[in-house]
């Protein structure tokens, strides 16, 4: 049966693509070796420069953020090279898997699951910047601090798939030597386009690296690039998109999309708080503007719960993940999104706790709306 009006798609990512992106996407697809495509791939690969605050290289992939992760690996260490990382959630939790596969010695610092990276138990590093599964965010630079206070001359490789083009992200200006992210979330794209932005240091250890590579491998990338091509076939129409997406972030300046993200999370959070609910992320200063997971009281079910606000509401929300599974769901609040919109969205939310009987304290639309107006 059809419903009507609009879906709201509020979970943490892929995000809504505004129209302009879409009527990007869909030019004409042209020669990817032909002379017009060279200004589409060097607008593409300079524009994400000024996203990710680099001066360095950024890599394009057609392929999803797993991609990027085993690129950034596979790309500057060999096999049994130790890698230490920090549990922030199920994502942080994925990327530790994938190295073991790559046959690389993966330490795990465990964490609560409650908020980010805490700088002082950390040596050398991977680490996730804006942790989906949670919504809570590492302070990256005060990690880099506690790199350098080691005097330890590991690579800081950092995932900002869900946190680029949607909070303050400084490669460069923050000593990361491999960043990796995608195009689903802040940029305001499909999923379809991974990237890796990688310091001098990290292409440099990318000619002693030993484990195996050929399709992610940067050294086939950086010759092509410098004209704005690929050594392979790129995707195409999605860097139409991307162009789209970097153009619209400078319109509105970056530091105001970061102050939007900022002030929606606040938002959000007063909504649930209100309610009487927990949000997951329980650490000040390191909840996230790109999501809130929130909490259910002990005994009723998230999933239940979303899929009771989908088939009245017609809202989509984010699941709980591995060891919050079932316990929380999460509010998408990133991408092309407004005041009014954000407002919508919690309005659905909280008639949804009260058609699923979870209980509840009226008021969270109007908590969130006073920190707005």
């Amino acid at each position: 049966m059809r419903k009507a009006g609009r879906h709201f798609l509020q979970i943490p990512g892929p995000s809504a693509v505004p129209d302009r992106i879409l009527s990007a996407i869909g030019q004409q697809t042209i020669d990817h070796r032909g002379p017009d495509f060279a200004r589409v791939g060097l607008k593409a690969l300079e524009g994400l420069k000024t996203i990710f605050k680099t001066e360095q290289h950024v890599f394009i992939y057609p392929a999803s953020g797993t991609g990027a992760w085993e690129a950034a690996l596979v790309n500057t260490l060999s096999p049994g090279d130790r890698v230490l990382m920090f549990e922030t959630g199920h994502f942080s939790t994925l990327w530790k898997k994938l190295a073991e596969k790559l046959g690389l010695q993966a330490e795990f610092i465990q964490g609560d699951w409650r908020g980010g990276a805490d700088p002082e138990q950390i040596k050398a590093v991977c680490v996730v910047h804006n942790e989906t599964s949670t919504g809570s965010v590492s302070p990256i630079a005060e990690v880099r601090k506690a790199i350098d206070r080691a005097g330890h001359p590991a690579l800081f490789m950092v995932d900002t798939i869900s946190g680029l083009a949607s909070l303050e992200y400084k490669h460069d200006e923050w000593g990361v030597d491999v960043t990796v992210s995608g195009s689903q979330k802040g940029l305001m794209l499909p999923p379809g386009l991974s990237f890796n932005a990688a310091s001098a240091k990290a292409v440099a250890a990318n000619k002693k690296a030993g484990l195996q590579r050929s399709y992610w491998d940067w050294e086939e990338m950086i010759g092509p690039n410098k004209t704005g091509y690929f050594p392979y076939t790129p995707a195409t129409n999605l860097l139409y998109g991307l162009n789209e997406a970097v153009d619209m972030l400078h319109e509105e300046g970056l530091d105001n999309v970061f102050a939007r993200h900022a002030r929606h999370g606040q938002a959000a959070r007063a909504a649930v708080r209100k309610w009487g609910l927990e949000v997951l992320c329980n650490k000040q200063g390191q909840e996230s503007g790109v999501l809130t997971a929130v909490k259910l009281p002990d005994g009723h079910s998230a999933d239940a719960f979303r899929a009771s606000t989908l088939q009245h509401y017609d809202i989509s929300l984010g699941n709980g993940l591995s060891k919050v599974a079932d316990k929380v769901f999460r509010i998408g609040h990133l991408g092309d999104f407004n005041d009014l919109m954000l407002v919508a969205t919690l309005a659905g939310v909280e008639m949804g706790l009260k058609q699923a009987n979870v209980p509840h304290e009226a008021g969270g639309v109007q908590a969130a709306m006073k920190l707005l107006t």
